[in-house]
């Protein structure tokens, strides 16, 4: 039997998904983004929280960026936008968004406060679904649209995500989508196992900027230990191979975290922080930059929608 109910932890207001079957339970922050601030499993008949989160809503408040946008909702443009400038329409716009050096850096609705507009539980799941309106909230993107996020818990400590553009605007509008969650076991990352399905690897320049390249990449085809392999790299996704898409384990602890994007994910970006406690694994519909190089973009006609979604599994070994 699954259940939901709300509380209050650390300032943030939280919705909490539950499996009351195993003691599974998620936790969402509506009001910080939408953002997952817990996926926690009962393992070895201890709780254990795979989800990299801020301690408090002070430290989110002044340092979601900083802190590295654990788990934000990157929307409506993905990763670094060059100079934080594109054309759309004939028109030139720049965002006034948060800017990592001289790039704009992932979206616009970070921090927004979602409302919750439905949630619910039965035998088979628990959900919400939350929605921000985003109404020209940035100069540089003067247009309208309802971003839908929903978390779905399901048996087997299984968690669907997925989000859903409505384009609330009279014309045409570009948009782009992605999440930036961290996962972490607990210890270094040194010394878990990845492994994840691949066609190529985006060459970037010196500002992480694609370059229009792409190189035939099967590094971490098969499982094998991350070591000190340093990641800030966006991939293909290899639809061709069999689900799970990406392997995360740990083999001292045997747990690991499966990863089953649909297709409307084509791209993946890892990134390893400097303290190697965590592993940022994005699912993108497209590639950085693609307000300026096209890959991936999505046009939405007025009234038309585009629905993205994404799965993870935790599983003891």
């Amino acid at each position: 039997m699954f259940s939901i109910d709300s509380s209050l932890k650390h300032g943030f207001d939280l919705t909490v998904l539950r499996d009351d079957s195993n003691q599974t339970f998620v936790e969402i922050i509506p009001a910080c983004g939408a953002i997952l601030h817990g996926f926690t499993v009962l393992h070895e008949g201890l709780p254990l929280n795979i989800v990299a989160h801020y301690p408090n809503k002070s430290m989110f408040d002044t340092a979601v960026e900083s802190g590295g946008f654990k788990s934000a909702k990157l929307s409506p443009f993905v990763c670094r936008m060059k100079n934080g400038v594109y054309r759309f329409a004939e028109k030139e716009y720049k965002s006034a968004g948060f800017y990592l050096g001289d790039h704009a850096i992932h979206g616009l609705i970070y921090k927004q406060a979602f409302d919750i507009t439905e949630q619910g539980a039965d035998a088979h799941k628990a959900f919400v679904q939350m929605t921000y309106p985003y109404r020209k909230l940035d100069t540089g993107y003067p247009f309208d649209y309802d971003c839908v996020v929903t978390y779905e818990l399901r048996a087997n400590n299984q968690l669907h995500i997925s989000t859903t553009i409505i384009n609330k605007d009279a014309g045409r509008i570009p948009v782009a989508d992605g999440w930036h969650p961290y996962f972490t076991f607990g210890g270094s990352i040194n010394d878990c196992m990845l492994e994840f399905q691949s066609t190529a690897q985006l060459e970037f320049d010196a500002a992480l900027l694609p370059t229009g390249e792409q190189h035939p990449y099967e590094t971490f085809g098969s499982l094998r230990k991350i070591g000190d392999q340093f990641f800030d790299n966006c991939f293909v996704v290899n639809f061709a191979e069999c689900q799970p898409m990406l392997v995360f384990r740990d083999p001292s602890k045997k747990v690991q975290l499966e990863i089953r994007p649909d297709k409307t994910y084509p791209y993946l970006q890892i990134y390893t922080p400097p303290h190697r406690n965590s592993i940022a694994i994005e699912n993108l519909s497209a590639a950085p930059d693609a307000f300026n190089n096209g890959m991936g973009l999505i046009t939405l006609a007025a009234g038309e929608s585009a629905h993205f979604s994404t799965q993870y599994n935790i599983h003891s070994l």
